[in-house]
């Protein structure tokens, strides 16, 4: 348990970034929930303004989607701080540095496995 005290303490402004940021997005949500994606369910004559809107209303899903698995991360990171395991590699073990985790704190990999991984990824393709 020490441990994991250790690592809020540690990770204390993270933990704050994170916090917010889920704040802003779950507001966001809400504003969209509550004024719907189709308000008053426009009917418009022309079919270019038709599929027009359309489009942006599957676009604005999309971003929703998004914003759904962004909200994942950042619960299972502020999980992570509270059980002290947050801010090691998944892939070395080592410990991930500070700076990378302030510019993107979901991250479960340190800079060195992350681009591996990339490069991984990019012979696949």
């Amino acid at each position: 348990m020490a441990t994991s005290k250790k690592t809020e303490e540690k990770y204390e402004d993270i933990r704050k970034d994170l916090e917010a940021q889920k704040s802003a997005l779950l507001t966001e949500a809400g504003v969209i929930i509550g004024g719907g994606l189709n308000p008053d369910k426009l009917n418009f004559p022309d079919m270019t303004d038709q599929a027009a809107a359309e489009a942006d209303k599957n676009f604005t899903l999309r971003l929703r989607e998004r914003e759904q698995k962004l909200l994942k991360k950042i619960d299972e990171a502020l999980d992570r701080i509270a059980n002290g395991t947050f801010g090691i590699c998944e892939s070395c073990g080592e410990e991930i540095s500070h700076k990378r985790l302030k510019a993107r704190p979901v991250t479960t990999y340190c800079i060195d496995c992350k681009t591996k991984q990339e490069e991984e990824e990019k012979l696949r393709e």
